[in-house]
């Protein structure tokens, strides 16, 4: 199987998981992110399901270099908590809380014509675009 047709089944797979699970609704993202009122934990049970399932296999394909796909595996170098990291991950789950979307879920969203997905898609390229022009400019 070609690597393209592999990423793009692995896509809609995943897809299919986010919508089943519930992932793209944001009230019911927002009901698992509420500590404070009506909990809804069934998405901590979607989680860590996914980790079950995808823990070995990420494992296996480290071990093995490269992707399903044959293709060398390229890794980014462990690095230990910093700040950025902490950060980028409290902005992270800010914007996750307030919206009900991440950026795959949102995608998803997206794809079935969803306006407040539109809305999020469109504010996260611009803050990523925004993000790096801050970092070229730092670096540059």
């Amino acid at each position: 199987m070609s690597g393209l047709l592999l990423a793009a089944l692995s896509g809609l797979v995943f897809g299919w998981g986010l919508m089943a699970s519930g992932m793209t609704n944001p009230a019911k993202v927002q009901g698992f992110l509420n500590l404070l009122g009506p909990w809804d934990p069934s998405l901590a049970l979607v989680m860590g399901g996914a980790i079950a399932v995808a823990a070995p296999v990420f494992a296996w394909i480290e071990r093995r270099g490269r992707s399903l796909g044959g293709e060398p595996l390229v890794l980014p170098p462990r690095r230990g908590v910093t700040p950025s990291l902490v950060g980028g991950g409290v902005l992270f789950g800010i914007g996750w809380g307030l919206a009900g979307y991440c950026p795959g879920p949102a995608l998803v969203a997206l794809s079935t014509g969803s306006l407040p997905a539109l809305g999020f898609v469109a504010a996260m390229l611009v803050g990523m675009a925004l993000v790096d022009l801050a970092f070229k400019k730092r670096l540059g």
